[in-house]
């Protein structure tokens, strides 16, 4: 593994151990070149995944993109990073287990907003506000209006 400081190619593990309910492996490494040490996770892979965007361009799926996404919504609200990771696990587990190698954005964008209208309200409409591109504040007043007829 190649340090993120120096570049150098050779570095050394010196501590693993399983985390995120045995999804993934962290490994601490440290690089004998500068004396950096640094944390890598190691995950499976089911597939190689595409997002087809609304333009058409296809881009590899990104999943620090996605818990990026739900962070920016979720920022300052009440919730654990345990969580977040494991929404973002289990998206991602649920992307892979669909037999498609190509995903539309409007399939990872829909089950965001599922996931935070189970998590967080807020987050809910933080996120929907960009997905759903509002452009004016009557815009949240209709979107909010509806979640009261879900209940």
């Amino acid at each position: 593994m190649r340090c993120p400081f120096c570049g150098h190619d050779d570095t050394q593990v010196k501590d693993s151990r399983p985390t995120e309910e045995n999804a993934a492996i962290r490994r601490r490494r440290y690089c004998d070149s500068c004396g950096s040490r640094f944390t890598t996770f190691e995950r499976v892979q089911l597939r190689e995944l595409s997002v087809v965007k609304g333009n058409g361009d296809k881009v590899p799926f990104d999943r620090d993109k996605l818990s990026k996404s739900l962070h920016i919504a979720l920022r300052k609200r009440p919730v654990d990073e345990d969580r977040i990771e494991r929404i973002v696990n289990s998206i991602q587990r649920r992307l892979e287990t669909l037999g498609e190698n190509e995903i539309p954005t409007k399939v990872v964008g829909e089950m965001v907003m599922d996931s935070l209208n189970d998590l967080d309200q807020v987050a809910y409409v933080r996120f929907a506000s960009v997905y759903r591109n509002f452009r004016e504040a009557g815009d949240f007043g209709k979107f909010i209006g509806q979640l009261g007829d879900d209940d």
